[in-house]
């Protein structure tokens, strides 16, 4: 049953504004120099008060820079390489493909743990110098060079790495599934012809971790639709699949993929769907007083909270028109960059990186979340615009996301100038905790890539991401805490 803005509007006049219907609104506000504030319109004479990280006893403390120029951490904290592209090498002699982006752990037999890598790689395979391999068996396209690695850790310490898909491209931000599968999409619209392609790009593709076999002859997901994928998530509860699109020239979509009748997840069971199985929607958002909204980034204060509904997409192919461009102005809400996703607190927080020229109002991040149960959206994180990207101290461009074990969120920068890996805690405190110090540019020119890929091993001890270029998969330990709320 869809909630109606009627509803909604009616719902927001006896809780205040609609706050209440998401229960209670822990808002993850700022960070670095108050550019997280609660309103974008009051942070530049926030920013001049200069608060910094870490205070109030709120995170590890400063990090420290790392005398192997790679990354630097808190006191107590250190990491371990565990892949490499262009240094390690897969178990078939090849080396570890470049450009790594998504990933999630699972738990794999006699206490290893399996990570599932994607590689973000678009376009022929010339363009690479470290293409996904293409193994006999598990390719989609021949001619397309990205793909994913499945990383064993074992308890020893010894890394093995082996394909679980080739063939596809620019896999981006992917998911975990809730039977212990990953979920990886292709943030392109290439179709059979472009680019070198001699097949359509722009689907979901699952790999199971522990069953090579599984992986053989892969076939896309196209219940799930065809446009430039970020991330997907699964309510296990419901069933829904949640799939973001990273697009612009109109901005993309959040969208939800509804079961057919009678159909139950589980290890195989997506191979099994006909192309157009279940409902692919996309949202549609409303303000207290069921005001329509068109763009994501009209919120500025954190704790806004829109209600949602979904509307059917017409051709989830896309076969001649763009997935986004088939809904008029006024049918859908649109958000640029929407990036990572991940389960937890009985919905789903969603990334929606930043905003420029592209959208009604610019800002540095956002991160949402979504109640299925009272079909809700709430504003939980907001940066607002970085005024110098250069220098270390404030964080930009969220990407790829995950819930921690010991509180709130952990989340990967792709903004500008510095990056990090820094946390939110659940009453509006960040913290850094680590920072890329590999400079893939000039001394007079120092250039660093995004982090991707955050994750924590099954056992809550490692956090585990990505330097995305030239692609290094690190493993992080040290004193984690419960995080105060600040």
């Amino acid at each position: 049953m869809s909630l109606t803005r009627r509803d909604f509007a009616a719902k927001s006049a006896l809780t205040g504004a609609g706050v209440a219907l998401a229960g209670s609104v822990g808002a993850l506000a700022t960070a670095p120099n108050a550019l997280a504030a609660t309103d974008i319109e009051s942070q530049g004479a926030q920013a001049a008060g200069g608060h910094g990280h870490g205070h109030g006893g709120v995170g590890y403390g400063p990090l420290i820079p790392d005398p192997d120029g790679i990354l630097a951490l808190p006191a107590g904290f250190k990491y371990r390489v565990i892949t490499y592209s262009g240094k390690t090498k897969l178990e078939s002699g090849e080396i570890t493909p470049s450009n790594h982006d998504g990933t999630a752990t699972f738990a794999g037999p006699r206490g290893t743990t399996l990570l599932v890598n994607n590689h973000e790689l678009k376009g022929p395979r010339a363009n690479w110098k470290y293409p996904v391999p293409l193994t006999e068996g598990l390719v989609y396209d021949p001619a397309a060079s990205g793909g994913c690695t499945v990383v064993e850790v074992r308890p020893d310490g010894q890394v093995a790495e082996w394909v679980g898909i080739a063939g596809t491209s620019t896999n981006c931000a992917g998911g975990s599934t809730p039977w212990g599968t990953w979920l990886t999409g292709e943030e392109t619209e290439d179709k059979a012809g472009q680019n070198g392609m001699t097949k359509d790009h722009g689907y979901v593709f699952e790999v199971d971790p522990a069953d090579r076999r599984a992986n053989r002859h892969p076939e896309p997901v196209k219940a799930f639709g065809r446009y430039a994928h970020e991330a997907v998530v699964i309510d296990p509860k419901r069933g829904h699949a949640y799939l973001t699109e990273d697009a612009s020239g109109p901005n993309g979509l959040l969208f939800r993929w509804t079961p057919p009748e009678g159909f139950w997840h589980g290890r195989g069971k997506l191979r099994t769907l006909a192309d157009d199985a279940g409902v692919l929607q996309a949202f549609k958002c409303f303000d207290s007083g069921g005001k329509f909204v068109d763009d994501l980034s009209r919120a500025t204060k954190t704790g806004t909270v829109y209600g949602v509904d979904w509307i059917d997409v017409p051709d989830r192919d896309a076969k001649t028109v763009p997935v986004r461009k088939q809904f008029t102005d006024g049918q859908v809400t649109r958000a640029r960059k929407l990036e990572g996703m991940w389960w937890g607190d009985g919905g789903t927080y969603i990334v929606s990186s930043y905003a420029r020229d592209e959208s009604p109002v610019q800002h540095d991040g956002q991160v949402w979340f979504y109640d299925p149960k009272r079909r809700t959206l709430t504003l939980k994180v907001l940066l607002g615009v970085n005024p110098d990207p250069s220098k270390d101290g404030a964080f930009d461009g969220p990407d790829n996301i995950t819930v921690s074990p010991y509180g709130g969120l952990v989340i990967a920068e792709d903004g500008e100038g510095v990056q990090h890996l820094f946390g939110a805690t659940d009453s509006g405190r960040t913290y850094p905790i680590a920072r890329n110090e590999l400079n893939i540019g000039t001394e007079d020119e120092p250039e660093y890539s995004e982090f991707t890929g955050v994750t924590f091993s099954p056992s809550g001890r490692t956090l585990y991401a990505n330097i995305q270029t030239p692609g290094i998969m690190l493993a992080i330990t040290g004193p984690w805490k419960r995080q105060k709320r600040g």
